[in-house]
C-alpha cells in the first residue's frame, strides 16, 4: 500500500468512492475538483497496485486543519488503510504548522469515531441535524501543538 498526496488525475476514483461511501451526503466531481484547486486544501489517497482505494481530505485555516472526509473502499475496510490515511494527515497538518484539526462524525459511526479517540481526537460537542438526513454529528477536536 502507498500513501500520497493527491494529484488530479485521482479525483474521479476519488468521487466514485465518495458516492459509494456517503451516497446522496456525497461531494460532486466537481466539489472536489474546486477543492483540490485550494491552496489551502490538502489530500491523501491510499493505493493498492496504483488503484485508489481510500482518501482523506482536509483544508487549513489559520492555525486550524479541518478535515472533510476519510473514506475506505468496502472491499478494503477493516484493513488498517483509514489509520494509516489519518496518520498521513495528522503528519501534513504538523508540516503547515497546524494547532489543532477538527472533524465531524456522525453519532452513530461507532467505527470512525474509535480511530479518532485512537489518535487523541476529543469529543467537544454535537451539532444537532448536521447531515443531510438529520443526524447529528460530534465536533471533534485534536491539539497538535
Amino acid at each position: 500500500m502507498i500513501y500520497r498526496n493527491w494529484i488530479y488525475q485521482d479525483i474521479l476514483k476519488i468521487s466514485e468512492i465518495e458516492k459509494e461511501c456517503f451516497g446522496k451526503g456525497a461531494w460532486s466531481f466537481q466539489m472536489l475538483a474546486d477543492s483540490f484547486s485550494l491552496d489551502y486544501f490538502s489530500g491523501t489517497v491510499a493505493l493498492d497496485n496504483d488503484e485508489v482505494v481510500g482518501y482523506g481530505c482536509m483544508t487549513f485555516n489559520g492555525d486550524d486543519a479541518d478535515i472533510g472526509n476519510i473514506a475506505v473502499t468496502e472491499n478494503y475496510r477493516r484493513s488498517g488503510i483509514g489509520n494509516k490515511i489519518l496518520e498521513h494527515m495528522i503528519s501534513d497538518a504538523k508540516k503547515h504548522n497546524m494547532q489543532k484539526m477538527f472533524l465531524e462524525v456522525r453519532v452513530t459511526n461507532a467505527p470512525a469515531q474509535i480511530l479518532y479517540l485512537t489518535h487523541g481526537f476529543k469529543g467537544l460537542y454535537v451539532r444537532s441535524r448536521y447531515y443531510p438526513d438529520g443526524e447529528d454529528a460530534i465536533v471533534m477536536v485534536k491539539e497538535l501543538s
